[in-house]
């Protein structure tokens, strides 16, 4: 069941918005073997004039930019598997936005089974009835 939130640098664009909810759910479905009725995702625009990198915007920059959220419930990916989540989601975003500045991020969030949960079900009850 992960989560993922995506923040994007720039003015919301319908088209890129799609293309990147189809990507990362593909992309999460294959390397970290998560099922794609069960992930969610959420993406949001900042202006490059409101994100800043050491006290300078973006626009100063030149730059774009991305910052990837995905919560997973722990010990159900492996640290290769999220190393090569980080590696491909990276390129990816990098493609799609283009220009980015390196201080981009992604962050893997592994939560506890007995905290993680949706539907008012925790993982781990899902995991002690399956």
């Amino acid at each position: 069941m992960p989560g993922i939130n995506v923040t994007i640098s720039g003015l919301p664009d319908s088209a890129l918005t799609h293309q990147l909810v189809q990507q990362l759910t593909d992309l999460t479905c294959r390397i970290l073997k998560k099922e794609p009725s069960r992930t969610r995702v959420i993406v949001q625009y900042v202006p490059e004039e409101q994100w800043f990198v050491a006290g300078r915007s973006l626009a100063a920059h030149g730059k774009k930019s991305f910052e990837l959220q995905i919560t997973i419930t722990g010990e159900t990916n492996t640290r290769s598997e999220k190393a090569a989540y980080h590696k491909a989601a990276y390129e990816l975003l990098a493609e799609l936005l283009g220009n980015v500045h390196p201080h981009s991020s992604i962050h893997i969030v592994d939560c506890q089974a007995t905290s993680y949960g949706y539907g008012g079900v925790t993982q781990e009850w899902r995991y002690q009835h399956a």
